[in-house]
């Protein structure tokens, strides 16, 4: 074939693979141009039938979101296959002594379960705050948590903290932090006021692993505090005393990240700082959402 005609007949086909590639719609491009920021409200939404069954297949116009009882243009909306960015706060503190072998097999278990496009950290959290592993793919566990003993006191809230500063640089727009613990914290610069804001800001859900000895006699206030980051992120607390069962939580865990849904609007109120709730409405009234109940808005 002629070098003229070769060149005309290359530049058809490259024509008709172009109509023939699939079209991106306009919604399409809007979810793309949506980035996690200080004017994005993110929302992760676990949706479950009566029976507690994950709910699949829901789509954008099965979902509503209500925000102090006015309603909000979902501007960004994920379903199930979305990647996670998941950290793991290992307490490490000296009452965690008899807990800590378990704690850390349930952690791997976790990290073992995750899809190639996920990532997890793992942080240790004693008299200091220390990341044992970096966000990666990878499904393993350093030697670094295998090799970490349980003494020291407890920095919970610091632990928070600098686990959500680094969840917030993520892309993922699905976050989430396992918190394993048997106590409350006795040496945190920070309060938990302040971690639970940073943590709703950034969008993270809380899923608070209540290791507390029933016997302790700060169990009741701990257990609390633990309660109360789940609640309010739209996380799950569980009660559990490790061993089996602690393992099989970290399992339903991954599950539940995996079934989630994500969504997304644009902050547009003032940046008073104050209180803002937060409603997940669905078409379907057989079907339930739970997700965090609020946040509190930017400051100037």
């Amino acid at each position: 074939m002629p070098r003229s005609k070769a060149s005309k007949f290359s530049l058809a086909l490259l024509a008709v693979s172009i109509l023939c590639l699939p079209s991106i719609s306009a919604q399409e491009q809007k979810d793309d141009a949506v980035r996690l920021g200080a004017d994005i409200v993110l929302v992760n939404a676990t949706v479950t039938d009566a029976a507690g069954k994950y709910a699949h297949g829901l789509k954008r116009e099965d979902f509503s979101i209500v925000e102090d009882n006015v309603p909000q243009e979902i501007a960004y909306f994920g379903a199930e296959e979305t990647p996670f960015a998941a950290a793991i706060l290992l307490d490490t503190s000296g009452s965690m002594e008899t807990k800590l072998s378990v704690a850390r097999a349930a952690a791997a278990q976790f990290v073992d379960r995750i899809r190639t496009d996920d990532v997890v950290a793992v942080y240790g959290f004693s008299t200091e705050v220390k990341q044992l592993q970096e966000f990666s793919p990878v499904r393993d566990i350093t030697d670094l948590i295998w090799e970490t003993q349980a003494e020291g006191w407890t920095k919970m809230f610091d632990c928070i903290i600098e686990a959500v500063s680094e969840l917030s640089k993520r892309e993922e727009k699905r976050r989430a932090i396992l918190l394993l613990s048997d106590g409350e914290d006795t040496r945190s610069g920070a309060s938990m006021s302040e971690a639970l804001r940073k943590a709703l800001a950034a969008g993270v859900t809380v899923y608070s692993i209540d290791l507390i000895d029933t016997a302790a006699r700060s169990a009741m206030s701990g257990s609390a505090i633990l309660r109360d980051f789940a609640e309010k992120t739209g996380g799950r607390y569980i009660k559990s005393q490790g061993g089996t069962s602690l393992s099989s939580t970290f399992v339903d865990i991954v599950e539940e990240l995996r079934n989630q849904y994500t969504l997304a609007y644009y902050f547009s109120g003032k940046p008073d700082g104050k209180w803002r709730s937060i409603e997940v409405k669905l078409s379907r009234p057989e079907l339930t959402a739970r997700a965090r109940k609020g946040y509190y808005a930017p400051k100037k």
